[in-house]
């Protein structure tokens, strides 16, 4: 960035890196603390993983919500936290920090704004991550119009012939639910052993013996088709070479994460994650906090139940920081008038 470009710098209670679950409930535990919120994301969108990876599969480990889609919690979400008016930055990713004379972090992202922010949340969930590419000449001409990594939108994959790569939960997860919506659908994966979840593997394999799916051992080779729309897949197989139709691929073959920037903060890291306490989840840089899957300590779960935990306790230590002359007065939503105000039910 040139010395004359202008720097829009913007003062905050708050700065959230990541706008997924996580991200998005600590605006909710901060908000009903006063504390003013911006989020981060290098996304297009909010909603981490849970809108870019599998927006319509289900998730069943939500308490009280037996079954939602990632899309469905992202938009509850937002629901939840719109009394607290939270600003998003979206498209954007934070290259540098510093700390300021008053304590206050100075953040700097690639589209040239600046904040001043009394705390950082790290909610970045594993990073930022891509998905590996298959080693198969020409995909790229491919990607977007018949080769997917994700699934958006079920409805893309309807009356389709669908072929899918890999051996894992994903792959076991859109077989089983996309194949009831394909005209036909192919599992194939270079061995007859799968590290998907059990019940995924056995539900899988009763719809081979059903005939309502097929499953191939073996490897795809090369890609044909035309205008970007795939046509057919040459296979190797121990049988030897072959072609399966198919206009629809969907390659897992699982995600690159890298830590970016946050690598270079200074933050004490463990195997690419960033040890946290466990009273206040506060990094090794006082100020910063990290929730979500992006942290670690003894006995973590990568679960977003947990990050909401770790949320409320996260807001909890930083209120001390924000406001350190205000006493804090520990309250229900449920009982207490002047949250229920803030929340606009009252």
């Amino acid at each position: 960035m040139s010395q004359t470009t202008p720097v829009t710098t913007i003062e905050t209670d708050a700065v959230i890196i990541g706008a997924g679950p996580c991200g998005l409930f600590a605006v909710f535990e901060l908000g009903l603390l006063d504390i003013k919120c911006h989020l981060i994301d290098i996304l297009d969108k909010v909603g981490g993983q849970c809108s870019e990876l599998y927006p319509e599969k289900p998730i069943y480990d939500i308490p009280a919500l037996p079954i939602v889609t990632g899309q469905q919690l992202t938009d509850s979400l937002m629901e939840q936290i719109k009394p607290f008016g939270a600003h998003f930055h979206l498209g954007e990713r934070v290259d540098g920090l510093q700390r300021e004379p008053d304590g206050r972090f100075r953040l700097a992202t690639d589209n040239g704004k600046e904040f001043l922010t009394k705390v950082v949340i790290i909610a970045a969930g594993g990073g930022s991550f891509t998905p590996k590419r298959p080693p198969l000449e020409g995909i790229e001409r491919y990607e977007g119009t018949s080769v997917f990594y994700a699934v958006r939108k079920m409805e893309a994959f309807r009356d389709k012939d669908v072929l899918i790569v890999g051996g894992g939960d994903s792959a076991l997860d859109w077989t089983i639910n996309l194949q009831p919506i394909a005209r036909s659908l192919t599992l194939m994966h270079r061995r007859d052993e799968f590290r998907g979840a059990p019940h995924s593997v056995d539900q899988m394999r009763s719809l081979v013996a059903s005939g309502k799916m097929k499953l191939l051992i073996g490897q795809a080779t090369h890609l044909h088709g035309a205008g970007g729309e795939l046509s057919h897949v040459t296979i190797k197989t121990k049988e030897g070479e072959s072609k399966i139709d198919c206009n629809r691929l969907l390659p897992f073959f699982g995600l690159t994460m890298k830590l970016g920037p946050v690598a270079n903060w200074g933050l004490n890291l463990h195997e690419n994650l960033v040890p946290v306490d466990t009273e206040r989840f506060e990094t090794s840089e006082k100020r910063i906090f990290a929730i979500g899957d992006i942290n670690t300590y003894p006995g973590k779960l990568k679960l977003i139940l947990s990050g909401f935990h770790e949320a409320a306790l996260m807001s909890q230590a930083a209120h001390k920081i924000v406001y350190p002359d205000k006493k804090l007065l520990f309250q229900y939503t449920t009982s207490s008038s002047s949250l229920q105000k803030k929340l606009g039910v009252k």
